[in-house]
């Protein structure tokens, strides 16, 4: 298997042959983590945090429910007021934020697992009335849809164009928050480059217009999230740090032409820095640009299933999809909606049992147990 997540020889079996026979149950290692199984919680916004980005108590059962998996990355937490996405989103830049965040690493960590926390700055997706300030951006090209707030939907804002010294400002705040992530008790974090935020629109040239160094050509569009990483592994060392990335996925309005150029680049860059691992989200093990991806990078890669979206899961959950990836060069499974509704998702998949329905009418937006804490578990 490829990257540093290897198998641990010696393991007990403590199941029965027909489930260790999967590689997704095989112990790994990321870093200096042992990990006792190849699946990660991949990481979902949920909006149970307080007003003020404050973790709440509700956040940390929910954590160590499903602290079975062989990593947690927690939902994306913003490194700055002005980075805020959509209401009750938790934050990481103050003390608050830290006090927070560690409940919920200690209720993880008292039920045996482990946690990454996801660093996210939304960029152009996000309001005034939610943050208290106007959302910035690679260049001044709007969300083409509505942004949720506290009053609801609203039309999403033209964001101001970053420059340089709020570049170099945001940089520092990555760092910052990936220091208060380790003092809160988590074992690393992932930089987010995908998914239409803030990293992710200075990689595409539709949303990055600039003229600069941080525009134009692909070495200076890939740069902003270059330096970001590279600050963030300075901050708590390079082991502790992953990246997430998305060639081609739509999510808020992107579009990316350029994906066979782009992405082997960024990698080249971040290669060299001896990252903790590369997460690349809707994986395709039959892509071209996966498997160059995966030769190019020297370490752990975490492959998130290109599950149908929207729509159900399929009735494994993304079982079969992640042996898929896993035999394609993967080293370890990230699954978000599949954790999400079965709290003991992995024992479940371990012996063949049903799969929770996940209840769509509850995945954001609304607070509370519901769809959130109450999920069944087998016993």
């Amino acid at each position: 298997m490829s990257g540093t997540a290897s198998v641990v020889s010696g393991e007990a079996k403590t199941v029965q042959d027909t489930a260790d026979a999967s590689p997704l149950f095989r112990p790994a290692r990321l870093g200096a983590l042992r990990l006792p199984n190849r699946l990660v919680m991949a990481p979902m916004t949920r909006n149970r945090a307080g007003a003020t980005g404050v973790p709440e108590p509700i956040m940390a059962t929910y954590y160590a429910q499903r602290a079975s998996a062989g990593l947690i990355i927690a939902e994306a937490a913003t490194p700055n007021a002005v980075g805020a996405t959509y209401p009750n989103i938790p934050a990481i830049y103050d003390d608050t934020h830290v006090a927070g965040w560690r409940r919920v690493t200690e209720a993880v960590r008292d039920a045996g697992g482990q946690m990454f926390l996801q660093l996210q700055h939304g960029g152009r997706v996000g309001h005034p009335e939610t943050s208290g300030h106007h959302p910035v951006a690679p260049s001044p090209v709007p969300l083409p849809d509505t942004v949720f707030t506290p009053s609801g939907h609203q039309e999403a804002v033209v964001p101001e164009e970053m420059t340089a010294e709020q570049i170099a400002a945001t940089v520092a705040d990555f760092a910052a928050a990936a220091r208060r992530a380790v003092d809160a008790g988590f074992a690393g974090v992932e930089v987010h480059s995908a998914n239409g935020y803030l990293l992710h629109q200075f990689l595409s040239g539709a949303t990055n217009r600039r003229t600069d160094g941080y525009g134009g050509s692909v070495d200076h569009r890939i740069r902003f999230t270059v330096e970001v990483v590279r600050a963030v592994a300075e901050a708590i060392g390079p082991d502790r740090v992953g990246v997430r990335v998305a060639p081609g996925v739509t999510a808020n309005g992107m579009r990316e032409d350029d994906v066979e150029a782009v992405y082997p680049a960024l990698v080249g860059e971040l290669r060299e820095l001896g990252l903790a691992y590369l997460h690349v989200v809707f994986a395709d093990p039959d892509s071209a640009l996966f498997r160059t991806l995966r030769a190019a990078w020297p370490g752990t890669l975490i492959a998130n299933p290109a599950l149908p979206w929207p729509g159900p899961l399929p009735a494994d959950g993304g079982r079969d999809a992640g042996e898929r990836l896993l035999a394609a060069g993967a080293d370890l499974i990230a699954l978000g909606r599949s954790f999400l509704a079965n709290p003991d998702l992995v024992a479940r998949m371990r012996v063949g049992a049903p799969l929770n329905p996940i209840r769509d009418a509850h995945l954001m937006y609304v607070g509370g147990e519901t769809g959130y804490t109450d999920y069944p578990t087998l016993v």
